[in-house]
C-alpha cells in the first residue's frame, strides 16, 4: 500500500532475491520512461523503496505520481 509522507508517495517492496528486485526495477524504468516521470528509489538486496513526487510542480504529489504508482502496482502483481 502506498503511503503519503512529506509530500511524496512511498512504497517498500520486498522480493525473493536481488535478481527479482532488479528485474522489477527494470520494468518500472521502462514504464516511467514512457510517461517521462521517474521515481526516486533505493535497492538493497531484495528490497526496493520508492518515493514519487513531481519535481516540476514543486515536489508535491500530483496525478502523474498516482498514474505511475498504479503502473508500479500492476508490475508488482505479475
Amino acid at each position: 500500500m502506498w503511503q503519503e509522507i512529506d509530500n511524496k508517495l512511498y512504497k517498500k517492496v520486498e522480493f525473493k532475491n536481488f535478481s527479482e528486485a532488479f528485474a522489477f526495477m527494470t520494468r518500472v524504468a521502462l514504464e516511467a520512461e514512457k510517461i517521462d516521470h521517474h521515481p526516486l528509489w533505493t535497492n538493497v538486496y531484495n528490497t526496493v523503496e520508492i518515493w514519487l513526487s513531481t519535481h516540476d510542480a514543486g515536489d508535491i504529489v500530483t496525478e502523474k505520481d498516482h498514474q505511475l504508482a498504479k503502473k508500479i502496482d500492476l508490475l508488482i502483481e505479475r
